[in-house]
């Protein structure tokens, strides 16, 4: 191993989810900082912004691989993700990829820090169907994430006895929701399940708002949104108040009350300025980089073989909590919590589980989980 070493951050800072490959960026360079601090090593991030082309993914992680860079700390879609992979695994590298997702997939050349749907979906509507019902409408992003996730909660429903009474899809920054408005407002659903991304997932929180204001039968209380990709720096971007009362599951929320996210928070305002409020790809960037890191100065090696032998079969300390990384799988065990947005543009936590083992394949499924849901309002 080089006595400098060299940490590719893959993110689009720019584009449709601009607001969270900025959080996730800033989050990685943030743990980088404090492991210099720590450890005293000679550590090079190299950024590469594609600008959310799937083409200058692949360009970004070519040059990162041909450079020293055995480590790709990236990619938020999914979709990213599929198109670096088989290049991360052409040059035995290794992929760290940390947002929420819909699973089906286990890569030897991926660690996996973000949620799959029985980290986040399934506890959500164990959540959702008894207090609302099981009659929802499904809203997606018209690629992977939305396809899968969509599919996923029609299993779900139907296991539960319940019916989908619709489902559409929209490019990532199609913003005319009026249609679906129309549809959802026609066919009164119980709840809904919005997997829509950037512009189109605002435009249609906005939309929900003006119909919970002209029928309260759409208000939040009553027929909620619900998303697992939805952001503390995105609540900006949508017109004040429309999110209000609405839903999000996440295996961290900048509202944790712990010891540990307080004094993250309070390091990270020292960085940032104390405006800035942590969401979870700012903390899965985070701990992603963080463990990388560890697991390459524990295998003395930036050889990827050595860092996974390093990275199983021990618990590593992180802002998501203890982090176990399976071997066959190479996922993280996380916790779940569903967050309700408040006027502050911040999430109040009303729902946690301890950390749940990921099964991306879902081989245990159902719609019931053996560990107790904490509901807290």
């Amino acid at each position: 191993m080089n006595d400098t070493l060299r940490i590719g951050i893959l993110y689009s800072a720019t584009g449709p989810y601009g607001a969270m490959g900025v959080d996730a960026r800033d989050g990685a360079m943030l743990a980088i900082e404090d492991s210099i601090k720590r450890t005293g090593r000679v550590i090079e991030p190299v950024f590469y912004d594609p600008h959310a082309s799937l083409q200058a993914y692949l360009d970004g992680a070519q040059q990162m691989l041909r450079s020293d860079c055995r480590h790709i700390v990236g990619t938020i879609t999914s979709a990213a993700r599929k198109e670096v992979i088989p290049l991360v695994e052409k040059h035995d590298g290794l992929l760290w990829y940390m947002c929420p997702y819909e699973g089906f997939e286990a890569n030897e050349s991926v660690i996996y820090l973000g949620g799959c749907p029985n980290q986040h979906l399934i506890p959500a509507f164990e959540y959702l169907i008894p207090r609302y019902g099981a009659r929802p409408y499904l809203v997606g992003a018209n690629y992977v994430w939305g396809w899968e996730m969509n599919r996923l909660a029609r299993e779900l429903i139907a296991n539960a006895g319940g019916e989908v009474l619709g489902e559409r899809y929209l490019p990532l920054e199609e913003t005319a929701v009026d249609r679906i408005i129309a549809e959802i407002a026609e066919r009164r659903p119980s709840f809904v399940l919005n997997n829509l991304i950037g512009p189109s997932s605002y435009a249609f929180l906005e939309a929900m708002k003006q119909l919970g204001d002209n029928d309260p039968a759409f208000r939040p209380q009553n027929c909620p949104v619900v998303s697992c990709d939805l952001m503390e720096c995105e609540l900006e971007l949508i017109a004040k108040g429309s999110a209000t009362g609405q839903l999000c599951a996440a295996s961290y929320f900048d509202t944790l009350d712990t010891h540990e996210n307080r004094e993250f928070k309070t390091r990270a305002a020292l960085r940032y300025g104390r405006g800035r409020r942590i969401s979870s790809v700012f903390a899965s960037a985070y701990a992603a980089v963080d463990l990388c890191i560890a697991a390459i100065l524990s295998a003395g090696s930036d050889e990827p073989a050595a860092v996974r032998r390093a990275v199983y079969g021990r618990t590593w300390d992180s802002l998501l909590g203890p982090l176990q990384i399976d071997g066959r799988t190479n996922h993280a065990a996380l916790p779940f919590h569903l967050g309700r947005i408040g006027d502050d543009n911040g999430f109040d936590i009303i729902a946690s589980r301890p950390a749940l083992a990921a099964d991306p394949y879902l081989t245990t499924r159902g719609t019931s989980m053996p560990a107790k849901l904490r509901v807290v309002s």
